[in-house]
């Protein structure tokens, strides 16, 4: 039944239909979102994430971050499995085979697993599990800005840097301008605007998805009036979605063992776990545009996050319903145990 009341909430999330929709429309009208199409989404969708990564910045509370630093073990943890272990799961699925895949398809894993973990996602689902939520805000936050300089180098260690591969200098000054520059502009203004900003967080939310859905939509329009889902067969659909399952439950099994070997306490295995095992769509299709430019496949590297990302909020949802119950019982054992003490 909780996984049914997961589902059915997902399949209303007006996001996620946003994000069929503009496939839909993508097929349908390649041209009006495509590069140099009548939309000009190229200058929209520039401002829009300068803008986004601003208002990232104005609502990222210092405060709550510096309650969280000296939780060392934890931040280690998350950390090392967003940008090390990720990787070298792709490394050994490519070494296993996996390269029988669409080469597109095979960087488009790459990229998923080079990408930062998510801040919304992971710190909402631990506060919901009743974990440590500062932890999570702490490592959800870092590792969106070490991805600023991580994920492009992690790509190009595989594609190569310079002509036909990632021009690491040039992107590593985009990527700082158009996301680390807005990110510390808006800290910067924190002290006089972030109030206003937290009480109006709903539209925040809202411009960030509708900025994600734009890119989405000029991915895919670029894909469609290149040809290349005419070369491709619904094979490719089935493995994506099959590389992302795997992927997700390698990786939620790895970290609720990691977190039960390191002897964390409830908070901090639950912070573990869901931000360790997160990937950003929000980071990572703005990043996508920088990184790849206007390349003819990325709808199609951006596939395997595009799976992932709802993939991963259903089963962390229904985890977090179980780790707040099995908190709900300690506490209530708990406080029986002290009772009859006194």
């Amino acid at each position: 039944m909780a996984l049914f009341r997961h589902l059915k909430k997902l399949l209303t999330d007006w996001f996620l239909c946003g994000m069929v929709l503009a496939t839909v429309l993508a097929w349908v009208f390649p041209s009006f979102g495509g590069s140099g199409g009548v939309l000009h989404l190229d200058k929209v969708i520039n401002a829009g994430v300068f803008l986004v990564f601003f208002l990232h910045g104005a609502n990222l509370s210092s405060e709550q971050i510096g309650r969280g630093l000296r939780n060392w073990r934890l931040h280690a943890m998350v950390q090392g499995f967003t940008f090390v272990v990720f990787p070298l799961l792709w490394l050994a699925a490519d070494h296993l085979g996996a390269q029988a895949l669409p080469p597109m398809l095979m960087l488009g894993f790459l990229y998923l697993c080079a990408l930062p973990s998510t801040i919304s996602s992971s710190v909402a689902l631990t506060g919901s599990a009743r974990g440590n939520v500062p932890g999570a805000i702490l490592n959800a936050s870092l590792s969106s800005v070490l991805g600023i300089f991580i994920t492009p180098w992690l790509v190009s260690l595989v594609v190569g840097s310079g002509q036909g591969g990632i021009d690491l200098g040039p992107t590593l000054l985009d990527l700082s301008l158009m996301l680390l520059a807005p990110l510390l502009l808006g800290q910067a203004v924190r002290p006089w605007l972030g109030g206003f900003f937290a009480r109006h967080k709903r539209y925040t939310n809202i411009l960030d998805k509708s900025v994600i859905l734009l890119l989405v939509y000029s991915a895919f329009c670029n894909s469609m009036l290149s040809g290349l889902w005419e070369r491709q067969s619904g094979a490719v659909i089935l493995a994506a979605f099959a590389g992302s399952a795997l992927l997700l439950a390698v990786v939620l099994l790895l970290t609720t063992q990691v977190t039960r070997w390191l002897g964390f306490d409830h908070g901090d295995q639950v912070a573990g776990v869901f931000c360790a095992s997160k990937k950003s769509l929000a980071a990572g299709a703005p990043m996508a545009a920088l990184i790849f430019g206007q390349h003819p496949a990325l709808g199609l590297i951006l596939l395997p996050i595009m799976i992932y990302h709802p993939m991963q909020l259903v089963v962390c949802s229904v985890m977090a319903e179980a780790y707040s119950q099995r908190a709900n019982a300690a506490a209530q054992a708990k406080a029986a145990g002290t009772a009859t003490t006194g």
